[in-house]
């Protein structure tokens, strides 16, 4: 009797412990997806305060460091065919514009040149770190996700996150999320780049404006002092009694429209 009981009372406990960690699971996937999108918010929130790239890229960095608990994370921006700059950096804030060899990050390298999302969900058993698996093992890593920053059809920076041996590793839901803040990124680079770009013509503006208004007010000033001196002489007093009374008159009229025209010059 026993025995044939115990069976069935395994049989019904087995499903019933395989749809508490089915619903333990999905739970967990439900906050990861709200901690998702209440960081997009929060991003999109602190962007919109600054106009500046650097602030921009910062605000990211931080909060895409804060929502997973990293142990690293940076923007880099495109530089020569081997190098790119470090601008923004979750771990050290202070770091502002630090040039970084592509051959010592190979995952970065691969971003950069195929413009493509790179996920590493084991970097440690992952062949394309066998060059600097010494490094990788010091450095005390687990998985990595670069996500190509892209503008049109080019690469113009990545956003690099890593996490450590003993963390929860990246999943392909944090893969979609980076590829978001990365679209998210390219498009607030570009309004700063506009915004930037205005603001040094607006500042250049009045400059060209004073460069313009010296040179009218010197050829007017030349112009002054050469008529003053020519109808100062001698000759020229007696020669404009030579001139027929239409053609004087013409010439006050010229004299008129050229004022005019240089009065309407001088207002821009």
């Amino acid at each position: 009797m026993t025995d044939a009981i115990t069976p069935a009372g395994d049989a019904g406990a087995v499903p019933a412990a395989e749809e508490i960690t089915r619903l333990q699971a999905r739970v967990a996937e439900l906050e990861r997806d709200k901690a998702h999108l209440t960081a997009v918010v929060e991003i999109l929130q602190e962007i919109s305060a600054s106009l500046h790239f650097v602030d921009i890229l910062q605000a990211i960095s931080r909060k895409l460091g804060a929502t997973f608990g990293l142990d690293r994370c940076s923007i880099f921006l495109a530089g020569d065919r081997s190098e790119v700059r470090l601008v923004a950096s979750y771990e050290d804030p202070g770091i502002r514009n630090l040039l970084v060899d592509l051959d010592r990050y190979p995952e970065l390298k691969k971003a950069f040149e195929s413009g493509e999302t790179v996920f590493v969900p084991d970097a440690m058993h992952d062949p394309m770190f066998n060059a600097v698996r010494d490094t990788l093992s010091m450095r005390n890593v687990r998985s990595v996700i670069v996500a190509p920053i892209r503008w049109r059809q080019d690469v113009i920076g990545a956003i690099f996150l890593r996490t450590e041996r003993d963390a929860t590793p990246f999943s392909d839901a944090d893969v979609r999320f980076c590829q978001v803040i990365a679209d998210i990124t390219a498009k607030a680079l570009r309004n700063a780049h506009q915004f930037e770009s205005l603001m040094r013509a607006s500042s250049e503006q009045p400059k060209a404006q004073r460069s313009q208004e010296l040179h009218r007010i010197a050829l007017i000033a030349f112009l002054r002092r050469l008529l003053d001196t020519y109808a100062a002489s001698q000759d020229h007093m007696w020669s404009e009694s030579l001139l027929p009374k239409a053609s004087d008159e013409e010439l006050e009229r010229l004299v008129g429209v050229a004022l005019q025209v240089i009065e309407e010059e001088a207002k821009g």
